[in-house]
């Protein structure tokens, strides 16, 4: 834990400034990595307040994915997957069930893995990443349903949640790519300090 590097940091001697600073950075992340999650839970409840998108049952404007996108392309996957547990765990507990939970992770895991390995080619913007996460968002979705409900029918929804994650996918992406470069700087002023 932090506060035992620090008790450790007083006995070293000359390298005393440069540890105690990467102790800093450290928990300049993680409170960053909080405001992230209390932003991804806002967005999270005030979907929930939206009337249904587009009047079609189970589509959603996914709000809360532009703090995964912001996340993954600030920090990396493993601060993007953390705060996306935790936010659909607590709007999984507090406005769904544990169903909402089921098929929230597996949209969340499947969109953050094809996301990431979209980012990593260097090859797409970061437009087409949270299309393609948009998109993958629903498949991982429907997956989970046609193996709850065990019905192949489900399969016809499919050119509704392309459509519906293409359109909202390109929204988080157009956010995201007018907010990262202020997110960046603000997150680099603060840790210069």
């Amino acid at each position: 834990m932090w506060w035992r590097h620090r008790e450790r940091i007083r006995f070293k001697g000359s390298g005393v400034r440069l540890l105690r600073m990467q102790g800093d950075k450290d928990m300049k992340k993680t409170a960053y990595m909080g405001l992230f999650a209390a932003v991804a839970i806002i967005f999270g409840y005030v979907e929930t307040l939206l009337p249904v998108f587009a009047g079609i049952p189970g589509i959603k404007l996914g709000l809360a994915n532009l703090v995964t996108v912001i996340l993954l392309y600030l920090f990396g996957w493993r601060e993007a997957a953390v705060v996306s547990f935790i936010r659909i765990l607590v709007i999984g507990f507090m406005f769904g069930n544990l169903a909402s939970i089921m098929y929230s992770l597996a949209g969340g895991l499947l969109s953050l893995a094809v996301m990431l390995i979209l980012k990593k080619t260097d090859k797409l913007s970061i437009l087409a990443v949270s299309v393609l996460g948009g998109i993958c968002h629903n498949i991982g979705q429907l997956i989970v349903a046609i193996l709850v409900v065990e019905n192949l029918k489900l399969i016809f929804y499919v050119p509704v949640l392309l459509i519906s994650g293409f359109v909202t996918g390109l929204l988080i992406g157009i956010v995201s790519r007018v907010i990262l470069p202020a997110v960046r700087r603000a997150y680099a002023a603060d840790s210069a300090h």
